[in-house]
């Protein structure tokens, strides 16, 4: 009786690393979240922009994007290749790639409101002060009344 118990004691303690293994193994959603980052890392993406990839890599179905996953992602390499042709960096690629993401086949050469100016500004001084969550709305509400 005594060696069935200490058979039963060794199974159970040699079978515990190997559920540990499978507890610390990442997750298939944090793999995706790995890959996403490094992805937006590698383009250089920060801010809102960096945001709206992840958002989108994120929502990304493993079995293949939906047709309008599909499109954005296209808008997205459009964007990014044409900034880097005219060489953009920092807050003017920043601002740069949210027109062109944002734009709705319009032209890029169209000129922005007035509004639009304004809140380029002020995300623009947002950024430099580095601001984030409630700080940076407050702020960019002041800005943008002001």
């Amino acid at each position: 009786m005594t060696r069935t118990l200490l058979a039963a004691i060794a199974a159970t303690l040699l079978s515990i690393p190997a559920f540990a293994q499978d507890k610390d193994k990442p997750t298939a959603q944090q793999e995706k979240m790995k890959s996403c980052n490094a992805q937006a890392s590698k383009k250089g993406m920060k801010g809102d922009e960096r945001q709206a990839f992840m958002s989108e890599c994120l929502k990304a179905d493993s079995k293949g994007a939906s047709p309008a996953q599909t499109a954005q992602q296209e808008k997205m390499k459009s964007c990014n290749a044409q900034a880097s042709k005219k060489g953009m960096k920092g807050e003017e690629r920043k601002a740069f790639m949210s027109d062109c993401l944002s734009a709705d086949g319009k032209k890029d050469d169209q000129k922005t409101t007035a509004q639009q100016q304004k809140m380029k500004s002020c995300n623009a001084q947002a950024s430099k002060k580095d601001m984030k969550g409630d700080e940076r709305k407050a702020f960019m509400s002041k800005c943008l009344s002001g």
